[in-house]
């Protein structure tokens, strides 16, 4: 499974050798055209616009949890909500707690940062990033970080351009990373790739977040926790869904579901509110827009989890929860059957309205953001929403056909989410979503 950008929105011939050093494992990746990207000597990275693209297009939405699970959610800092067939199994009720509170842990340690650097009056203390050779190659960096957004997330990128410069290009940074991040799992040579080769993965995250970066779209990322109350916890948190992804196939409930897409998917929603900002007129919680960009990292992923059940089995992964399945009289057979019977519409009726209660709490924390970063998020989470419309018009089979929203649709919604961005005040989260 792919991430999926936050408030949006997999390198080829990677091969992973055996060294002890990231930099020998990774030697002859092929990164959106490597050759204009990844080089020993920094020096000799240079974007040439005129040679062909050869950027492999991965859907954003093939692989990116529960913040405000059900009709419940995050009441206070030291409660978390448990979902009825949890707290009717107290041993899998300890490893929700468990789950819950390691991801809110995560979401006090960003919004007390956030609000720590806010309250000093800037973005933190910058430090001199480590760049190789020719500072200007910097600026490259991040245009080249644009090309790709532009590239692969058009509606998004749209998006950016409202934003503020030192904002479009660090979320520009940011979006590259993930894409980075998960293609080594998700990649077409992910059958080469290691949890070695991941911890290789996260010692260069930990270079970078020093200010010595291998590349020129690392040096992109560097230059911007630099600026930004960007932690490093949830880029380790991606890198550890990865490693999720080499060694489970199956969920056994939703709980262990939820820590995945926040891993994969809620966390870049972590990252991202730094850089999007908060309105000065918001009147809630800072930890509960962190819960809203949680939601939303989870609504999408969970999308992606229904739209693409039936080319998951073919890869012999099944990201659904394997007691709600038995619950609705439902087994693996079935899934890999490919066969949409009552049973199936109705565990999937099921599924969706989970995912649309997480859009729900999520669009209510948009308009917490700063109002030049509305309008991308909420376009996006338009957009995302729709899928889970298209999956009922196919009768729910989600086995052989691939619910898309057409560039028609897309189109309608971008002005609708543009006006309701501009003309629609800040207003509190709902009692489930604050801290």
């Amino acid at each position: 499974m792919s991430v999926t950008l936050f408030w949006v929105a997999s390198f080829p011939n990677l091969q992973v050798s055996n060294s002890t050093r990231l930099l020998d494992s990774i030697r002859d990746v092929r990164l959106f055209d490597s050759s204009k990207f990844m080089s020993r000597d920094f020096r000799s990275i240079r974007a040439k616009k005129d040679r062909k693209k050869r950027w492999r297009f991965c859907s954003l939405s093939t692989g990116v949890k529960y913040a405000c699970v059900g009709q419940s959610g995050l009441e206070s800092a030291s409660s978390f909500p448990m979902i009825s067939n949890v707290l009717a199994n107290p041993a899998a009720a300890e490893v929700a707690v468990s789950s819950e509170q390691k991801v809110y842990d995560v979401v006090l340690k960003q919004a007390s940062l956030i609000k720590r650097k806010l309250s000093a009056g800037d973005h933190g203390v910058k430090q001199n990033v480590f760049l190789p050779g020719n500072l200007s190659l910097l600026s490259e960096a991040y245009d080249r970080c644009g090309e790709i957004c532009a590239e692969y997330a058009k509606t998004f990128y749209l998006g950016t351009l409202l934003m503020t410069p030192e904002r479009r290009r660090a979320i520009w940074a940011i979006y590259v990373w993930c894409r980075r991040t998960d293609e080594l799992v998700d990649g077409p040579n992910a059958s080469h790739i290691t949890p070695t080769a991941l911890d290789r993965w996260e010692s260069r995250l930990e270079e970078l977040f020093q200010g010595r970066p291998f590349d020129m779209l690392d040096a992109a990322v560097s230059d911007t926790v630099t600026k930004f109350p960007v932690d490093i916890q949830p880029f380790k948190d991606m890198i550890e869904g990865m490693r999720t992804d080499l060694r489970k196939s199956r969920y056994k409930n939703f709980d262990e579901l939820y820590l995945y897409c926040y891993y994969v998917a809620g966390t870049v929603g972590l990252m991202s509110v730094p850089i999007m900002g908060i309105s000065p007129d918001s009147q809630t919680s800072t930890e509960s827009v962190y819960n809203a960009a949680l939601a939303l990292g989870i609504a999408n992923q969970l999308t992606n989890i229904l739209r693409d059940v039936g080319e998951d089995a073919s890869r012999g992964r099944v990201y659904l929860p394997q007691d709600e399945l038995a619950q609705a009289g439902l087994s693996e057979d079935d899934i890999f059957a490919g066969k949409v019977t009552d049973k199936w519409r109705n565990f999937m009726k099921s599924q969706i309205k989970r995912a649309r209660m997480f859009f729900d709490e999520a669009e209510k924390g948009v308009m917490e953001l700063n109002k030049a970063s509305r309008w991308p998020v909420l376009a996006s989470l338009l957009l995302y929403r729709q899928i889970l419309d298209e999956i009922e018009a196919n009768d729910y089979n989600n086995f052989t056909k691939r619910a898309y929203v057409s560039k028609t649709k897309k189109l309608l919604s971008l002005p609708a989410a543009y006006a309701r961005t501009m003309v629609a005040p800040p207003r509190k989260l709902s009692h489930v979503m604050k801290a």
